[in-house]
């Protein structure tokens, strides 16, 4: 299948950027309250030496991972307990990500010991791409956190990029509906924006409704220019036609 027009220019134009990475972004992050700390496996010593006979190689690198962002959305929490080696509650998060380009999920604290409220407050992150992506079904995706035997939270809060979910019973387990409409077969159809009229003699399988799509939206109609292009992987741009059609779409 060919990519999309928007996609290919942007991949071109990302390409020619600087791009921001940030470093351990594969690393979970304890949570405070005294979480033990999920190591990451330290890789092999780097080989400097070329093998006797060999004639010089350039080096190689592993491929660099997308700075971390908040996934797409979070549709379930759960807390696990165990009573094993002195104690421990496990924190599972679940949610969706707009593409399998996502990588290295993990949740990361962002409040400092328990508030007055008691509740753990964390945002689930994961590696984003550093490129739009086309459209194309969400994916799942999942990370988990120890937190120590003792600890002083009596809730878990856990954040997404357009939602949050709050588990009040700790062990217990918190969960949302999902969005239906992932705009993976939007390609082609009408967009009507809210409040509008869809078009005459249009079949409601030819539609897409701004209010079927709880998403960060930027539409970009013939007459319109393009301020800046400033990634973000949580962002659904549609491209119209002449006739409201949506000629072209990516999560950018």
């Amino acid at each position: 299948m060919m990519r999309s027009l928007l996609f290919t220019r942007a991949s071109m134009l990302a390409a020619i950027l600087p791009l921001v990475f940030s470093n351990g972004a594969g690393a979970q992050q304890p949570a405070p309250g005294g979480a033990p700390s999920a190591a990451k496996p330290a890789g092999p010593p780097a080989n400097t030496a070329p093998p006797s006979g060999a004639q010089d190689a350039p080096p190689t690198t592993a491929e660099e991972e997308g700075r971390p962002w908040p996934v797409m959305i979070v549709t379930s929490v759960e807390v696990l307990r165990s009573s094993r080696s002195g104690g421990m509650d496990i924190v599972r998060a679940r949610g969706l990500v707009t593409s399998s380009a996502w990588s290295s999920p993990h949740l990361l604290p962002i409040s400092s010991g328990a508030g007055p409220d008691g509740v753990l407050d964390l945002i689930f992150q994961a590696s984003a791409p550093s490129t739009p992506t086309p459209l194309e079904a969400f994916m799942p995706i999942e990370a988990m956190l120890p937190i120590a035997d003792g600890h002083p939270y009596k809730a878990i809060r856990v954040r997404s990029g357009t939602n949050a979910i709050t588990l009040k019973t700790l062990p217990g387990y918190a969960e949302i509906k999902a969005p239906e409409d992932d705009c993976s077969k939007c390609l082609g159809k009408y967009f009507v924006a809210k409040g509008a009229t869809p078009p005459a003699g249009v079949a409601k399988a030819d539609i897409v409704r701004e209010e079927d799509l709880p998403y960060l939206l930027r539409i970009i109609r013939p007459t319109d220019g393009i301020a800046n292009y400033t990634l973000d992987p949580n962002r659904l741009t549609l491209v119209l036609s002449e006739d409201g059609k949506i000629a072209d779409a990516a999560w950018d």
